[in-house]
């Protein structure tokens, strides 16, 4: 097998620029990066993507990755309509010949051809791409296991539950991992054949995938064994990078607000932290039913709110609750959420998110609004059991309040944070000097700068020969965890 010189690589890195995908493919690339400082790295992503993903960052930190900006794809009368899916469809439209553009450019002031391919996993056009240019191609795929194999299993999803699945609201026990979870939590377009640029880009994405020279993720082998293994079965090879608050570089977010000196004024466990992401806001009557709650329960809280609070809270609430919570622009979540005050966290279920409560040991309640975030919630109560959603997966006073009484009081409540404990555990020690996620990060590493291949290739039983080593590793992990929590079993 020919591997070209080191100091002749370039990797394409492909980046989708909308949400909170650009940012985690840069912190996977800044590490790699730095691990290879003679490969050139050429970021591609649209001109305000590349902005916010740079900003602050200095020349030793980007020694060898540059950025190119894409066109967006939006015409030059476009006028924004609110929604925020518009901008999107128009970006999709575009790929990948925006890409091509800028690659042929990448590759015109390095004088290096394309060896490498990293991409968000929803480009399924690098499959192709990969192959004309004779190169590797690792997409990163930023969201959980779970929706992943979904994705990837579209087909069987809708020839098993029929065009009525999710009307009846069928199980889809048919797959990996999924016992307890229903048709109604599987993200939008899964269930029928899509019709939109973005539902038809991931039905594109879920054929191309197992095409890839290996698929990275945003998560750890033992958050769930079992669809680790069946994942590993469908590709090449899967490499469990996560989770990247533990893996990867991370900006560190100041605590201007004084949100830490706070909670050590509070009683342990007792504070509730309540985030929705950065894109999120619930709608107004949802917002009141959640005041309405936090201050009719008189828990503790901190609100990262995404909005203006005087305006979209109810009137009075600020003041009433000044001395029982905060609520602030902007909170330093990881550190808050690695704080023995808090008690629970309330999510918009994002994978981000989620990752950050298993990383602080923290239940969660989940009002889920779009994409993976229903199934991320319906996993996280049914399948870890460490949180909550809520009925109908609306906020409303009395279901809120049920939530909260249950995760902060009860003995459930404590069996849940006992649980996000043992994945905690498992978390940290995957991103540990010898874990798991650490090891795949070399591997990742050593396929970009072209060593990795040839010591697979040398090995006598190939990839699979290794994996069928540690699968037992991975199944004691299994055992203890469902010993400790499913004695019965």
């Amino acid at each position: 097998m020919t591997v070209c010189p080191t100091d002749d690589r370039h990797v394409a890195v492909l980046a989708f620029p909308y949400g909170t995908h650009a940012a985690p493919l840069m912190n996977l690339v800044r590490r790699a990066a730095a691990e290879a400082p003679e490969v050139t790295f050429s970021f591609f992503s649209t001109k305000r993507s590349n902005a916010s993903v740079f900003a602050g960052l200095n020349q030793e930190q980007l020694h060898n990755i540059r950025p190119y900006d894409i066109d967006d794809g939006l015409p030059e009368d476009f006028v924004p309509s609110g929604n925020p899916q518009d901008p999107v469809a128009y970006f999709v439209k575009a790929m990948p010949a925006n890409y091509r553009t800028a690659m042929d450019e990448a590759v015109a002031k390095t004088g290096r051809r394309v060896t490498c391919l990293v991409s968000d996993a929803f480009f399924w056009f690098c499959a192709d791409m990969a192959d004309e240019l004779h190169a590797k191609w690792i997409p990163l795929w930023t969201a959980g296991p779970h929706p992943l194999l979904a994705h990837i299993s579209s087909h069987q999803i809708r020839e098993t539950l029929g065009p009525d699945g999710v009307i009846k609201n069928k199980e889809i026990d048919f797959l990996t991992g999924f016992n307890g979870l229903r048709a109604s939590d599987l993200p939008e377009g899964l269930t029928e054949e899509p019709e939109d640029p973005f539902s038809m880009m991931l039905d594109k994405m879920g054929d191309a995938l197992p095409r890839a020279t290996a698929v990275a993720i945003n998560s750890f082998n033992a958050v769930h064994l079992p669809i680790a293994h069946e994942l590993e079965s469908r590709f090449h090879m899967l490499l469990n990078v996560g989770p990247f608050i533990l893996t990867t570089p991370q900006s560190v977010t100041p605590d201007d607000e004084g949100c830490l000196p706070w909670l050590e004024t509070q009683e342990e466990r007792s504070v509730v932290y309540i985030s929705f992401g950065s894109l999120i806001i619930p709608p107004q009557e949802e917002l009141f039913a959640l005041a309405g709650a936090l201050e009719e329960g008189k828990y503790p809280f901190i609100w990262a709110f995404r909005g203006n609070p005087e305006k979209q809270l109810p009137q009075g609430f600020l003041e009433n609750t000044k001395t029982q919570g905060k609520v602030v622009g902007w909170a330093p979540q990881m550190q808050i959420l690695k704080h023995s005050a808090i008690g629970a966290c309330m999510t918009h279920g994002g994978w981000n998110s989620i990752l950050d409560c298993i990383v602080g040991g923290v239940p969660m309640i989940s009002r889920p609004f779009f994409g993976d975030q229903m199934l991320n919630t319906a996993t996280l109560e049914h399948v870890w059991e460490i949180g909550v959603g809520l009925e109908n997966n609306v906020f409303t006073k009395e279901e809120t309040l049920r939530a909260l009484e249950l995760i902060i009081t009860s003995e459930k409540g404590k069996m849940m944070r006992e649980k996000v404990v043992e994945l905690k555990d498992f978390a940290m020690e995957a991103a540990g000097p010898e874990g798991d996620s650490t090891k795949n990060f070399c591997t990742f590493a050593g396929i970009l700068s072209g060593t990795h291949s040839e010591k697979l290739h040398q090995h006598p039983h190939g990839f699979r020969g290794i994996r069928s080593k540690i699968a037992g590793a991975f199944a004691a992990a299994q055992n203890k965890f469902n010993r400790r929590h499913h004695p019965k079993h």
